[in-house]
């Protein structure tokens, strides 16, 4: 009798884009796929935040390099992924989140929103899957989406709508990348402590209503993230595609 063999959680030479990988979830996911063995790339808009997290890393022994780009200017996407070797692992991590109650949103920060979440989203992923295709490798696309891709929040329509986008984006693009063997799924978490998520969380009555939803009983940490992360990249998933992680306490078990 011969016993089954748990697929590879590793990504040993694989190479992997984190955009928005300086902080919050995307440096986690940065950081769990180095860890993994494969070698990251992450971009973000500054620099000098760039150029610190990749350093950092390098110097804890992990393979890494990092670019400073805008992922809602589609030309200079496409330019950055064409000039350097395939991508088989893609983070979309980058986001942004505007909050307001309904009645008060503005075209402003409704454009900022679905710039980034959902714009970028697309055209990154648009980039690194036609290299794939057109190199005959196979990859994984995950898209960090949320919670509030799959219910809904007060003063959270534009941020909702965003996150409901990408998981229909996600669905599609992993219909039509399937024949390529290139995967595409979302992981959606809670609220996780994060700078983006510092200032609500402040707020002592905002905070008892996250946790009163949250059937685990405390926020989400990155480190909450990095697992999922590097399981949907490896070969672990590999039957995995059109699917979405929830890691949400239980926020949406109800």
């Amino acid at each position: 009798m011969s016993l089954p063999r748990t697929p590879s959680f590793r990504l040993d030479g694989k190479r992997a884009l984190v955009t928005g990988g300086t902080r919050g979830i995307g440096l986690g996911a940065a950081v769990a796929l180095a860890e993994a063995g494969a070698a990251v790339t992450i971009t973000a808009r500054t620099l000098r935040d760039v150029a610190h997290v990749a350093g950092t890393m390098r110097d804890a022994g992990f393979a890494a390099d990092g670019e400073m780009l805008d992922v809602t200017d589609t030309a200079a996407v496409e330019r950055f992924v064409a000039e350097r070797p395939p991508f088989e692992v893609l983070v979309n991590s980058a986001g942004a989140a505007r909050h307001a109650a309904f009645l008060d949103v503005a075209e402003a920060d409704y454009q900022a929103v679905l710039d980034i979440n959902l714009k970028a989203t697309l055209f990154v992923s648009q980039a690194v899957a036609r290299r794939l295709s057109l190199s005959g490798r196979s990859g994984s696309i995950v898209n960090i989406s949320s919670q509030m891709g799959h219910v809904a929040g007060p003063r959270r329509s534009v941020y909702a709508a965003s996150k409901f986008a990408v998981e229909g984006l996600s669905k599609a693009m992993a219909i039509e990348l399937a024949p390529f063997n290139i995967r595409v799924n979302t992981i959606c978490p809670t609220f996780i402590e994060t700078e983006l998520t510092r200032k609500g969380l402040s707020d002592p009555e905002f905070r008892a209503w996250v946790l009163g939803k949250i059937k685990l009983g405390r926020l989400g940490r990155i480190e909450d993230i990095m697992g999922p992360v590097v399981f949907l990249a490896s070969d672990a998933a590999a039957l995995m595609t059109g699917s979405s992680l929830l890691v949400d306490g239980g926020w949406t078990a109800e």
